[in-house]
Parts: C-alpha cells; structure tokens; sequence
C-alpha cells in the first residue's frame, strides 16, 4: 500500500486508513467482527485507524483489537465536549486504552477548540500526543476552522472529501498545502449515499477499475493534498476491497471527472 508523508509532521501514513464511526460501537458479542476488519486492514498494510468519544463503545471494542499490535498502529482519537475537566477524562481512558500515547489527537467538530488545544498542548510537551488535529463535518464550520488552521497550533486536519463534499477544495486544502499540515479524509463514500446506485460494471472497466468503492476512495486519494482517507465498514469482505485500493493506480484529470458524473456530481 502507498504511503505519504503526513504534512510537516514526521509521520508517513498509508493512504488508505479505517474509520469506526457507526460500525465499531457494538457490544462484546461482536467483538469478532471489530478483530476481524482490523486484522484485515492490518494485513494489508492499513496502520492508521479512526476513533472518537463520539461513537459510543468504538474506542474500548478498537482498543481490543489493536491491543497486540498498538506498536504498529498510528491511532487517532478525538476529544468531544464542552468541559475541560471531561477532556481530560476522556483523554485518561484513552491512554489506558492505548498504552499510554495518542498517535494523533483531535478536537472533534471544533467544539471548545481553544480551551482543549491548551492541555493537549502540554500533553504533547510531555510526549502523551505526538500529533494534533482539529476536525469538522460541515462546510458552514470552514471559517472557523480555517482560522484555527492558521493558527500554527494544528498539525492536521479531518475533513468531507467526496464528489458530492468538495467544498474543502476552494480554500481548506490549498491552505493546509501551504501550512504542511496533514489532510484525513472522512466519508470518502458520502456516509453511504453515495454507494446506493453504483454505476455498471462497464463503466468502471472503461476507467480501469473494478469497484465503485474503489473508484471513489481513487477520486479522493488522486488530489494529493489528502494523505489518507478512512472508509468504515463492520464487513469483512468490504474491509479487503477498501484496503485494496490503496495500492495506487490514481486518477487523472479527466478519470476523476467521470467518476463525479457517475456520481451525479
């Protein structure tokens, strides 16, 4: 799997990571199916994976599975609240769950961004983050974030990026160029609607490609300004097709503009 060099941060990430948001916030019962997708991505060269507060019991059933290979994982988590004093709680139960350092550590939806980014601050300091990140879902946040991102206090960004969400295009991604910061892609399939009407299996072959999801996480990682992007799926079989398509083979110009007209965009 192709790797990129994640900003200005010093890390190099494959292009293809796993998201847990919606799939992974099962009880102990399907704890197989969370090892299972994780040990897939891992095999196939996937090392960065997605996580959040936000996503009920995604944190604990993820810490299960990585628990033996958390050497190898770059995990990025978020930090979710109004309060100071309930980020710092839930930053505690992350480093239990993760040995003790957060790869990269997110304000999650830029909720209380100033007040978070001055502990993380010294939590990187200390060595208990090595990476720190701000993220939000909606185009009508881009100011604000953009404000931040100007800041010098971010090392990454976690934004939309799909043919139907290219909003980040006019101004987010040429500055997080110029800043070297690190680009996540999230909801690189449009959080599913975009794969409810696949096109035929011609159209894809014309573009030389063999899935629709592989077409669209193509489209995404073709604009180099991303560095990875990270599908979640609790299926095992969609788990090894996602993770297959990092192996390079990206889109020009004109490829991508026909994946978007498939996309209806």
């Amino acid at each position: 799997m192709e790797s990129r060099d994640f900003g200005n941060t010093g890390l190099k990430v494959p292009v293809i990571g796993l998201g847990t948001s919606r799939t992974f916030d099962v009880d102990d019962g399907r704890q197989d199916m969370v090892d299972e997708v994780v040990a897939i991505h891992v095999e196939a060269g996937t090392r960065l994976v997605d996580t959040s507060p936000m996503y009920g019991r995604s944190e604990r059933t993820l810490a299960r599975a990585i628990e033996s290979r958390r050497a190898g994982t770059i995990l990025a988590t978020k930090i979710w609240t109004d309060s100071v004093d309930e980020g710092r709680a839930q930053f505690d139960a992350q480093l239990r769950f993760y040995g003790g350092r957060i790869d990269i550590e997110q304000v999650h939806n830029l909720v209380a961004t100033e007040a978070h980014l001055a502990w993380m601050e010294r939590e990187k300091d200390a060595g208990r983050i090595g990476v720190i990140g701000a993220t939000h879902y909606r185009a009508a946040a881009f100011g604000e974030l953009e404000r931040v991102m100007r800041s010098g206090r971010i090392d990454c960004i976690q934004v939309p990026y799909n043919p139907a969400e290219r909003d980040v295009e006019e101004r987010i991604l040429p500055l997080s160029e110029e800043l070297g910061l690190g680009v996540i892609a999230m909801r690189p399939f449009g959080n599913g609607s975009l794969m409810r009407n696949p096109p035929g299996t011609e159209e894809l072959q014309a573009l030389g490609l063999s899935s629709w999801s592989e077409a669209l996480l193509r489209w995404c990682l073709s604009d180099r300004r991303i560095h990875v992007a990270i599908p979640a799926t609790s299926k095992p079989a969609n788990a090894r097709a996602n993770a297959a398509a990092g192996d390079g083979g990206w889109l020009d110009d004109e490829a991508r503009k026909r994946v978007a007209e498939l996309a209806g965009h």
